[in-house]
């Protein structure tokens, strides 16, 4: 049977006396809250028996907050992903106790992201939401501006103007070294490129493809890009249409899915063979992407710094709160993450 952890043990871990320990547990003397996160943080990863009540002594004396999610594709594992990170920010962020409350939106049409938007408006005092740009939808964001509810777009802009902030990767940039990557480990004589949007009404993808299609007429022009693909991110649409890309354009020498759906592309390029004779790029490292890259279906992944981004996005929603001001709108672009068979 394991031993049961001790205070010595709590001490140890998170590298303070067991005099702290005993003051963080007790309550009786202050303890800067660094010091007593950290005694926390050991309790959780020892299973100390106590570990509520230093919840409780931790946390304590914090406002709370109620923030809002509004998220796509709950089956999809970069969104699963996303949304672990934001429950773990929110336990972890030290100027609220946080309640979040994250719903994912049954289709992209406006009418189901508006009445979700209202749904969270209920009961949150700020939202952040990943979403097409529709005028409905900005319509919606103004309404809850002047409800005293700031929104933040998140990975892809929209509602410019009247949302909060947006917070993500800068897309134009994203798309560039994309392309970038395609030119240098394709075929350099040239041939046909593509690329797959989602829809033009997600503002991250349309920067994405411009930022492609411009590296490409810019520095590249003996490639050939071929008509934009939309796949609405389902991969059964993907699929269909990297299947379609290969029997039209047997010059084709790389493509990049800017969004969803590139599970649909690593399926078909795997029915035809196609490991390691074209250059493709996708985003997200997922099970599925970071399987293709280390057999050589998918040469290069874009990668979202999750949990740093959900943690400032939680810091700047919990701002807005605590410290409401006239709004100002702002752009928060985080570095990304570049992925390879060698480095995963």
């Amino acid at each position: 049977m394991a031993r049961r952890p001790t205070i010595r043990d709590l001490a140890d871990v998170s590298g303070v006396s067991v005099a702290t320990v005993d003051r963080v547990l007790n309550g009786r003397h202050a303890v800067r809250e660094e010091t007593a996160r950290r005694v926390y943080e050991a309790a959780e990863s020892l299973g100390y028996h106590a570990v509520s009540l230093l919840k409780q002594r931790v946390f304590q004396d914090r406002p709370n907050c109620r923030l809002g999610f509004l998220l796509q594709r709950p089956n999809q594992s970069f969104y699963q992903s996303l949304s672990k990170e934001i429950e773990a920010a929110s336990a972890g962020n030290a100027d609220a106790k946080i309640i979040p409350q994250i719903e994912f939106a049954a289709s992209a049409t406006p009418a189901a992201i508006v009445e979700k938007l209202h749904v969270l408006a209920n009961r949150n005092q700020a939202i952040a939401m990943v979403g097409p740009d529709y005028p409905v939808v900005a319509a919606a964001v103004a309404e809850l501006r002047e409800r005293g509810i700031p929104v933040f777009s998140l990975l892809s802009d929209l509602a410019g103007g009247v949302r909060r902030g947006y917070i993500g990767l800068n897309n134009s940039k994203v798309g560039r070294t994309a392309a970038w990557f395609i030119s240098r480990t394709a075929n350099r004589s040239g041939g046909k490129v593509a690329c797959f949007v989602g829809s033009h009404r997600y503002h991250g993808h349309e920067l994405r493809e411009i930022g492609f299609r411009s590296f490409f007429r810019e520095n590249a022009p003996q490639f050939e890009l071929v008509e934009t693909v939309i796949n609405l991110e389902t991969v059964e649409i993907t699929h269909e249409a990297t299947i379609n890309l290969l029997k039209q354009h047997p010059d084709l020498v790389g493509f990049y899915v800017s969004g969803g759906g590139m599970e649909g592309a690593i399926t078909a390029l795997r029915e035809e063979g196609m490991a390691g004779k074209l250059a493709i790029v996708v985003n997200e490292l997922t099970p599925e992407s970071r399987t293709a890259l280390t057999d050589d279906i998918v040469t290069m992944v874009v990668g979202t710094p999750v949990g740093p981004l959900c943690t400032e996005l939680v810091e700047l929603m919990v701002t807005s709160v605590l410290e409401p001001t006239e709004q100002i709108s702002g752009e928060t672009l985080l570095p990304f993450n570049i992925h390879v068979s060698e480095s995963v």
